[in-house]
């Protein structure tokens, strides 16, 4: 995993909003402004521990989340973003090929 979570989703909400555009331009609407939201950071530190904090309209506030949930939140968003980057079978055959290979990588990653 090595892209930060922060990263990721901000280009996910680029290419979503460049998408909507393009699609306007061709219907000849005017272009929308862009307008990045901030849902939060969650940042791994190791294989049981992730701490992370929510924000915004996700959860009303500010909300900091650690241990398994935490985890398990980081370890979703991640693979939501491999799926829309990279499509199903290759995340699959990376996702068989980390858990074979998952002993030989570093078990510290901030992201």
């Amino acid at each position: 995993m090595n892209e930060g979570i922060g990263l990721l989703a901000d280009t996910h909400q680029q290419a979503s909003h460049m998408l909507g555009q393009i699609q306007r331009r061709l219907r000849g609407a005017a272009p929308r402004p862009w307008r990045y939201r901030d849902f939060g950071s969650l940042v791994s530190l190791g294989t049981y521990s992730t701490v992370g904090n929510l924000m915004g309209t996700l959860v009303g506030g500010n909300l900091w989340i650690e241990g398994h949930f935490a985890r398990m939140m980081y370890l979703s968003l991640y693979k939501m973003h491999e799926l829309a980057l990279h499509g199903f079978w290759k995340v699959a055959f990376d996702t068989l090929a980390r858990m074979i290979t998952r002993r030989t990588e570093p078990n510290v990653k901030l992201h």
